[in-house]
């Protein structure tokens, strides 16, 4: 799967990260609609990989592992270049600090519900915060470049900045809620044989072997 579409989409996600980054480096207003371009691009492929896998029936485990990935690397990416060159400052560091914390926070929670083999499903909510979340970004980009003067372009980006920063931790606290539930649950190992609860006084036993091929239970 790797020559794939949806998982050419996913990493050209991925390369389209150094490009940028090396967009803010550029002098001009004309580089960061450049680099505006490159980022509506890169959001576009999060869309349409999956639309791809889905409609062409190429879902794979490694799409899976790496979509979510490219995701998050772009988003954080972007913040820390908006906060390092001075675009996003003063309080508006919070809203940032919240999102890339609700990022690592979210990360963990599937990788633990992963060893339970239990699902952490996007929400609706999750999805809208997305949607706000990256058209903030685009428009922090752009920030207050001469061409855009009669547009508040700077506090559009804030304000949805915000409201990213709100549903995030919404979402959040939902998703933590949710993998909290399976906090005593066991992990699901291979080649091992669950351990079956023994009366009181008894040691524990594991449970029987299930019966081979051709043959039926007695149970």
């Amino acid at each position: 799967m790797l020559g794939s579409l949806p998982m050419a989409l996913t990493f050209a996600r991925i390369a389209a990260i150094p490009l940028l980054t090396g967009l803010f480096y550029v002098d001009g207003d004309g580089a960061r609609f450049v680099a505006l371009a490159v980022y509506v691009a890169a959001a576009v492929t999060d869309y349409l990989d999956g639309y791809f896998a889905r409609a062409w029936k190429q879902q794979s485990k490694l799409g899976r592992i790496f979509d979510p990935i490219a995701d998050k690397l772009l988003v954080a990416s972007v913040i820390l270049l908006l906060v390092a060159f001075g675009r996003v400052s003063g309080l508006d560091v919070l809203a940032a600090l919240v999102i890339l914390c609700r990022e690592v926070l979210v990360s963990g929670l599937r990788e633990f519900l992963a060893e339970l083999r239990a699902k952490l499903p996007v929400s609706r909510l999750a999805k809208w915060k997305t949607g706000i979340q990256m058209t903030a970004l685009g428009f922090l980009i752009v920030g207050d470049a001469e061409p855009t003067a009669f547009l508040p372009v700077l506090a559009i980006g804030e304000v949805l900045l915000w409201s990213a920063a709100v549903l995030t931790l919404i979402t959040g606290y939902d998703y933590l809620a949710e993998g909290l539930r399976h906090l005593d649950e066991r992990p699901v190992t291979h080649g091992t044989r669950p351990v079956v609860p023994a009366p009181p006084g008894q040691p524990q036993a594991a449970a029987p072997k299930p019966p081979a091929a051709g043959q039926t239970s007695t149970t």
